[in-house]
């Protein structure tokens, strides 16, 4: 027999499907990188390596396009602020402009916890008081705890009488950052980034109460469900209440 008529065939088992799921999940989370794209994977049973992963998902065409920056300057830490330990000890707050789509503005109240991650308020309202964010932090510490420490700029709201009153009364430090210098308070930046790319971009809110609703399911899916690289890929909540998860779920 002639030697041209063996032919290798490959042995690679076919990854239709693996190619499939990978595609339906950056459809639905439109946001996500090749490393969160296969951390889900894994939970969900997939044996394939972080390689291949990349190697599906660059054939694909699905890499992120981000601007690169024109300069980059060097982060310099505040020297009189120290690293959270443990949950509940920090939290970083400040507010993110959206509007419906009827064209009103509304303002939401984004809070984070620096240590875990886990976001314990997101609170859309056509206007926001400082009688408001009192009224929206007392909602949320009465589930979770008061913490030591919150973060903030120096906002009319957060600079309040209203504000200073309820921190003094429950021993909660307000930790301002300086003038011009949002850098001070990068937690929350960084989460209200990702609030932005992965569910204000991609919701029309037909009504302020559409806007809780959406909003509250992408801040539990963000506590209960998305992979954070910062702690390791695990969950926020996780982290907050590690023997019972599904307490801190309302």
């Amino acid at each position: 027999m002639d030697t041209s008529s063996f032919h290798y065939k490959s042995r690679r088992p076919d990854q239709a499907g693996l190619e499939a799921r990978i595609k339906a999940i950056c459809e639905t989370r439109v946001r996500y990188g090749y490393r969160r794209v296969h951390v889900l994977l894994q939970r969900e049973g997939w044996r394939t390596n972080i390689k291949k992963t990349h190697r599906i998902y660059n054939a694909l065409g699905l890499q992120l396009r981000n601007k690169t920056p024109k300069r980059r300057v060097k982060a310099k830490l505040r020297e009189d602020r120290c690293e959270a330990t443990r949950p509940n000890e920090t939290w970083a707050m400040d507010f993110v402009h959206d509007q419906l789509a009827t064209g009103r503005k509304i303002r939401i109240l984004t809070v984070v916890d620096t240590f875990s991650r886990f976001s314990p308020v997101i609170d859309p309202r056509f206007t926001y008081r400082s009688e408001n964010v009192v009224e929206a932090l007392d909602s949320a510490c009465a589930k979770l705890g008061y913490p030591k420490a919150i973060r903030v700029d120096q906002g009319t709201e957060f600079v309040s009488r209203n504000l200073d009153l309820w921190a003094y009364a429950h021993g909660v430090t307000l930790d301002f950052s300086r003038p011009g210098k949002p850098t001070d308070n990068a937690f929350i930046e960084a989460f209200n980034g990702r609030f932005r790319a992965e569910c204000l971009n991609t919701h029309w809110f037909l009504t302020l109460a559409d806007a809780a609703e959406k909003l509250e399911d992408w801040r539990r899916y963000y506590n209960e469900d998305r992979p954070h690289g910062a702690i390791g890929n695990k969950t926020p909540i996780t982290l907050m209440n590690p023997g019972d998860t599904a307490s801190l779920s309302p």
